[in-house]
């Protein structure tokens, strides 16, 4: 546990005293303390803070990559812009995931929780990535029924959560610039870093990208984020098919929700729909691309070995819903055959 602040440090191991499964073996307050700890101690997964004295999160990360390349590095981060764009920049650089700090707003408790419930599950997540080996995909079963012929995909929907910006950029700017269809994602994240990603995004892809507004319309080629503790839902109407907000009730503990994306394009487009599950903790999209196979839409998911955690993509390919199970670099040739 890295952080310079005691008040954060003891946040830390307050959240964390509950978990049976997990222990604190040390704690730096800066930078430099951390690299030698690392060195010293072995851990399974580290948290580093991001502005710190004498050597910041983000020298201390590329110095611990130098030598740790699969260590499990979680940023803490500030719900600003400042925070975001130095989390986006952690996590181009090997960060493995990053939570939020809490607000100076809300009491103790609920930071506490706030604490909790983000660190919790991602420490388990990604300290057993460590210690699995690739596990058999089963294929589709003999007697599932026939997919029916949907015809030609006229969108593709991305959902991913834990190592998602990193893949996204990856993915993205492997596609052509002169795609035939929309693209609509989902990126666990909140507000204010889902508008930095699309805009780094923007920058770095062939394509425009930006946050989804209510009442866009999807065009060809152009590039849609779903907004921080929004849901996008797909709608026919005004000549096209729109996008709709909303904040009704979080799904798969998200806001946005990949399942509600994927469900909602499966009730616009039926089966002529193109779904990428990527990198992400937990099975959201499982129930959306339910919705999109039982209409013959095709599904294309990425692989154990290229992704940070396998959950996502793992509980699509697990259940045999996976038309294909791909490594990240093969995803965009993947990507533009089913399209074509």
């Amino acid at each position: 546990m890295v952080d310079d602040s005691a008040l954060i440090r003891r946040l830390i191991s307050t959240a964390l005293s509950g978990a049976a499964d997990i222990e604190i073996v040390g704690t730096a307050r800066d930078g430099l303390e951390a690299v030698d700890l690392v060195e010293e101690l072995t851990p399974d997964v580290v948290t580093l803070d991001i502005e710190m004295p004498r050597l910041d999160g983000l020298g201390a990360l590329v110095r611990i990559r130098e030598r740790h390349r699969r260590l499990p590095i979680i940023m803490f981060s500030t719900l600003t812009e400042r925070g975001a764009s130095a989390t986006l920049d952690a996590l181009s650089r090997g960060a493995s995931d990053y939570v939020t700090k809490p607000s100076n707003t809300g009491s103790v408790a609920e930071g506490l929780a706030s604490v909790r419930d983000q660190l919790v599950p991602r420490i388990r997540a990604l300290a057993g990535v460590r210690m699995l080996t690739p596990r058999p995909v089963p294929q589709r079963p003999v007697t599932a029924p026939v997919k029916p012929a949907a015809g030609s995909p006229q969108v593709l929907v991305i959902g991913s959560s834990t190592g998602g910006p990193d893949a996204l950029a990856g993915l993205l700017g492997q596609l052509p610039a002169d795609l035939r269809v929309p693209v609509v994602v989902v990126q666990h994240m909140p507000a204010v870093f889902t508008t930095m990603l699309a805009q780094r995004l923007d920058r770095s892809t062939p394509f425009a990208v930006r946050e989804a507004a209510e009442g866009d319309v999807l065009r060809a080629g152009e590039v849609l984020i779903a907004p921080g503790d929004f849901h996008v839902r797909l709608a026919s109407g005004g000549g096209g098919v729109r996008v709709r907000l909303d904040q009704g009730p979080a799904e798969n503990f998200c806001r946005p929700a990949v399942d509600v994306l994927f469900r909602s394009a499966a009730e616009t487009y039926g089966g002529r729909v193109l779904a990428a599950v990527l990198t992400g903790m937990g099975q959201d999209g499982l129930v959306g691309v339910r919705a999109l196979t039982a209409r013959g839409a095709r599904v294309i998911v990425q692989d154990e070995a290229t992704s940070v955690v396998w959950g996502m993509p793992g509980a699509v390919a697990l259940a045999g819903l996976a038309d294909e199970v791909v490594p990240l670099p093969e995803l965009p040739r993947r990507l533009v055959a089913a399209l074509r």
